[in-house]
């Protein structure tokens, strides 16, 4: 179930070859409200639609064994019984951070206070606007973690988990358990097997993938490798944003090619024909599924020690997660290189192995509420 557009049938079954029925349950649940034209965070927004979808669920939920929850309002728990087996996956750092990153001002934000969230709306946002929005963060926070002590919560990394709990100490979650991103292995597989068919260029290939967005640092990353690069290599960029366009104007040639949004497997298949993988994300990511796409495909990744990213050294080789404290420093040891090894080991992530969980999660949670 989800929002009533974009066509999800048309668009989930040509992405991922989804072939289970789709429910429109409810509007654009971001529409409206002028927060930025206004310049705070409203206390009504966020519980109002996230009563809307708590209501489409209890509408629906008797008729199901369980309602599994990946949306962006943490706080629709609360406004489901807990008769309902309902269960949410927290995958960004919603439920602490009001606009679910934590990043601000080019870096990082540690502040936790409610008062310092105005500055992520407004850049001057003075009294009035500085105490409706704490207001408002204070409810979503409070909002969310009733819901965390009413309904069972999965975080996708214990960086995640513990994060948020540096900002709601006293937090009580209800069967909380850390479940990491996972994938296909069988699509990954056929990627890789594709990709060894094809001719070696003789070249050093990069793949980058994400948003073209200041918090995932790929036009800082360009910025910092592009006047350095060697003779021989280039770089494929897959995806789109808003720093795209000053991006390609500087650097677009035929070694840095822009892909712009193209579709999963194309995506997939340029990381497997490359020689390196690189992640540049500066915020920190709650897991970073394309790490783990690099690494199934057997490439070498480079990417930042930030967020749940360290957890994935779980599913690599000894040396195949190349782990850096900011980008001049991956630059630097990445252009020390000459040649990148392929790997054909690590730890699956696959959906076998987490659906065992899932379902554990999902029975126990039915017979309590039972």
């Amino acid at each position: 179930m989800g929002r009533d557009s974009p066509s999800y049938d048309d668009e989930c079954n040509k992405e991922m070859g989804f072939r289970g029925p789709f429910i429109s349950g409810f509007g654009n649940p971001f529409k409206g409200w002028k927060e930025i034209q206004l310049g705070f965070f409203n206390p009504l927004k966020r519980p109002y639609f996230a009563r809307h979808i708590a209501e489409a669920i209890r509408r629906l939920g008797k008729d199901f064994d369980v309602v599994h929850y990946h949306g962006h309002h943490p706080m629709v728990g609360y406004y489901i019984p807990q008769k309902i087996n309902f269960i949410q996956t927290r995958h960004d750092q919603g439920g602490d951070c009001i606009i679910d990153t934590r990043f601000r001002d080019g870096g990082v934000c540690v502040d936790r206070s409610p008062f310092a969230c105005a500055k992520c709306i407004h850049s001057n946002p003075g009294f009035f606007r500085t105490i409706i929005s704490a207001i408002a963060v204070n409810r979503y926070r409070k909002e969310t973690e009733r819901a965390y002590a009413l309904h069972p919560v999965i975080f996708v990394s214990d960086f995640l988990r513990r994060n948020y709990l540096r900002t709601m100490p006293n937090s009580r979650f209800l069967n909380s358990k850390i479940i990491h991103n996972f994938y296909d292995e069988g699509c990954l597989l056929r990627v890789r097997e594709k990709a060894l068919r094809t001719e070696p260029s003789g070249e050093i290939g990069i793949h980058v993938a994400g948003r073209f967005v200041l918090e995932k640092g790929i036009a800082q990353l360009l910025d910092l490798l592009v006047p350095r690069l060697p003779t021989g290599w280039s770089i494929n960029i897959c995806g789109d944003g808003p720093l795209r366009k000053e991006s390609e104007r500087k650097y677009a040639s035929s070694r840095v090619r822009f892909l712009g949004h193209i579709s999963q497997q194309e995506t997939l298949l340029s990381a497997a024909n490359s020689s390196v993988c690189i992640v540049p994300s500066v915020w920190e990511e709650a897991f970073g599924l394309v790490t783990l796409e690099a690494l199934r495909l057997g490439k070498t990744c480079f990417a930042l020690a930030r967020g749940g990213t360290p957890e994935l050294m779980r599913y690599a080789d000894v040396g195949q997660l190349q782990l850096f404290d900011d980008l001049q420093q991956l630059v630097n040891s990445l252009l020390a290189e000459r040649t990148f090894k392929s790997y054909s080991n690590g730890s699956p992530s696959d959906v076998e192995t987490h659906l065992t969980e899932l379902m554990a999660i999902y029975q126990r949670n039915q017979k309590e509420r039972a």
